[in-house]
């Protein structure tokens, strides 16, 4: 399957850089069951219109006075996933959740920008990016793309959806904004969803995550695969790790999530031990051929994918370490309602726990 899913991968890619509109994944027949099976899902699989909680900020405050340096600048963009839809606190959105990780990895405060939209397609960030880079403030240090989702559901043409996705990559790496993109999730693992929907949507969503990590390693990214959403927990622990609307991740999801993506957005700012950027065997870490690579990483929540040289990529398993104690935003109204503020004894049990 991993092969299959490599050539695939390959082939889509190839679509996108060269303009095509999009590969025929599926035939008439089998596409009419697809769009019958989703109306379904879709009286089941619950939903609101909730506006996720806004979490724009400063987190890290108190590295202001111990570093003497400027905040680092964390955007954010994506869909409903990135935007933190499913959760009512600010300090439970993965934004949020990984500017406060950022703050303690670097020792420095994380001023938290995000422009991602709920429902969003791929289409959606050529504007987030224009939000972005012609916003008020500082360009981004780092951002952190989650999309694909929608892009699924609502029948995009896989090549335009990967070209369109390298192009918002390409635009903040010319513009010196590292970046890392968390690939379609898994939809096969959305419960309720049923055969024969199940398995056409785990085809779906892992062959365009494995394109879109080809796309974003040519246009200077790295990627973590969400998978299954990042792990067997959500298979596992269903009703724990999805929200309400059995659709969309709970705060328990977006830390496990937030867990396995740190690691990458920490290493792609150089603040990640030098010794874990060799390649590891006995985790099955290797370089390979970056199709090989997107495909095996689609398969398996949390892998990244790294550029090696010319078309080879780096696969790793980053260890997911603890997430410190989510904190809220600071705005006109103060710190938000979280867990411990970073400084005094608190701050270096946070220290520890993410791997320093």
């Amino acid at each position: 399957m991993s092969m299959s899913r490599a050539r695939a991968a390959r082939r889509i890619a190839a679509a996108a850089a060269y303009g095509g509109g999009g590969i025929g994944l599926l035939g008439g027949a089998a596409l009419g069951l697809l769009l019958t099976e989703v109306a379904l899902a879709r009286r089941v699989v619950g939903g609101n219109n909730d506006t996720p909680p806004q979490a724009d900020g400063r987190y890290g405050s108190s590295f202001v006075h111990a570093s003497g340096r400027e905040p680092l600048v964390l955007g954010m963009l994506g869909d409903s996933t990135a935007a933190g839809k499913g959760v009512h606190r600010p300090r439970q959105t993965p934004g949020a959740l990984l500017a406060t990780g950022l703050a303690a990895v670097a020792e420095r405060p994380v001023d938290l920008r995000n422009v991602a939209l709920s429902g969003a397609q791929s289409y959606d960030l050529e504007r987030q990016v224009t939000l972005l880079l012609s916003g008020p403030g500082p360009v981004p240090d780092v951002c952190v793309i989650m999309i694909g989702a929608n892009d699924v559901t609502h029948r995009v043409p896989a090549a335009r959806s990967v070209r369109l996705l390298s192009e918002a990559v390409r635009r903040l790496r010319d513009a010196g904004c590292e970046v890392v993109v968390g690939t379609c999730p898994d939809l096969g693992t959305i419960e309720p969803v049923y055969q024969p929907l199940r398995w056409l949507a785990r085809r779906l969503s892992r062959q365009l995550a494995a394109a879109q990590t080809i796309g974003v390693l040519e246009a200077g990214g790295r990627t973590v695969s969400l998978g299954d959403l990042l792990g067997p927990e959500f298979a596992s622990n269903p009703r724990e790790l999805f929200g309400p609307d059995n659709y969309h991740p709970s705060a328990e999801g977006y830390a496990t999530a937030a867990m396995a993506v740190l690691p990458t957005l920490c290493a792609a700012l150089g603040l990640w031990p030098e010794d874990e950027e060799r390649p590891d065997a006995t985790r099955r870490e290797g370089i390979l051929p970056v199709a090989h690579a997107a495909a095996r990483a689609a398969a398996e929540g949390g892998a990244e994918v790294s550029s090696a040289r010319g078309r080879w990529a780096l696969l790793k398993y980053r260890r997911r370490r603890q997430l410190p104690a989510p904190e809220g935003p600071e705005g006109p109204e103060g710190p938000g309602a979280g867990g411990p503020r970073d400084g005094g004894p608190e701050r270096h049990r946070v220290w520890n726990r993410v791997g320093h």
